[in-house]
């Protein structure tokens, strides 16, 4: 199994693949052909917010970019929690939100859990993990070195992870960081200092996989998880933040290989996340949906399969292969 390399300081992919330098990033910056955002996004009505779902029930609301709720078998579990302005170390420059969260974060039910994929701003938010923590206690599951960050915010201290290591939520449920081709940073110089991955959480009704943010690469690492962990019920995969492809390809899929991966990790249905909140990279906030449409028809597959939903919008993921219910 893929196993990430540590020289003691810094972490990286096993193949050593290219994420591009400090001079990479100036080179995009300077020549970058950034497609305007409309100013005016807004969402449609939010779905009502449960409290709990029943035993055998998945119910995933899609709130913005990578943050999703996570309800199975009475617990409720969130993804990546992002509800500030910014996603930036300055509350006053860096990528701002485009389109509010579908739900705000007091209209969450009581938490669970939280899962932290990596260290970037626009996936690791202390504002909001320290309201949510203040709030609900929830264990929170991080890769390693993660916690350095997170426990500054949260009387309870991350559980820190490595790829293929578990731990357990509960008596029955359990959740395990997975890899990802991708990298971490908060500032100058800490550059894969910490970990990053996704994670499978081994719900009794069924098992969830959660991407967060990863290049495709030769797809080896969702077809590891497939082996190990799957069959999966759902799974969210990233499909937007990925122009201009030279530069983001190593560390962001774009729709056609979010739909590789989709077939590699053997998932019953897949949500796409990661696009139409934040102008992180070039494309236009609804290319990434047009393109799954298009990439999904040419791999001759379903597109009630692999979705996208509004922001605030919930979808209850069918237990077997049937029409599901979007609110």
């Amino acid at each position: 199994m893929i196993k990430p390399n540590f020289d003691g300081k810094r972490f990286s992919y096993p193949d050593n693949a290219d994420q591009g330098s400090r001079w990479d990033v100036l080179r995009w910056l300077t020549t970058r052909k950034k497609t305007r955002w409309p100013r005016d996004l807004t969402n449609p009505p939010a779905a009502k917010v449960q409290s709990r779902a029943s035993d055998g029930e998945l119910r995933v609301t899609f709130i913005n970019h990578a943050t999703v709720l996570i309800q199975c078998d009475g617990l409720n579990i969130i993804t990546d929690p992002v509800f500030s302005f910014r996603v930036s170390p300055s509350r006053f420059a860096g990528p701002k939100r485009l389109r509010a969260a579908g739900l705000t974060l007091e209209s969450l039910p009581k938490i669970d859990a939280i899962l932290i994929s990596h260290t970037h701003y626009d996936h690791m938010d202390l504002r909001s993990i320290k309201q949510l923590c203040e709030r609900d206690a929830p264990q929170i599951f991080a890769p390693l070195k993660n916690g350095q960050f997170i426990n500054k915010v949260s009387a309870n201290s991350a559980i820190e992870l490595s790829w293929w290591d578990s731990h357990s939520i509960n008596e029955s449920i359990d959740v395990t960081l997975v890899p990802a081709r991708h990298w971490t940073s908060r500032s100058l110089g800490d550059e894969n200092k910490c970990l990053w991955g996704g994670f499978v959480i081994n719900f009794d009704s069924g098992s969830v996989y959660f991407a967060g943010d990863t290049g495709y690469g030769d797809g080896e690492h969702f077809r590891q998880a497939a082996a190990q962990l799957g069959p999966f019920r759902c799974a969210f995969i990233p499909i937007g933040a990925y122009e201009p492809r030279w530069f983001m390809k190593p560390q962001h899929m774009n729709p056609e290989e979010a739909v590789r991966a989709f077939n590699d990790l053997q998932c019953q249905y897949a949500l796409g996340i990661h696009h139409g909140t934040f102008q992180l990279t070039d494309e236009g906030h609804d290319e990434p949906v047009i393109a799954l449409a298009k990439a999904l028809q040419e791999h001759s597959i379903d597109d009630t399969r692999f979705i996208t939903l509004d922001n605030g919008a919930a979808w209850d993921v069918p237990a077997i292969d049937a029409p599901a219910l979007i609110d």
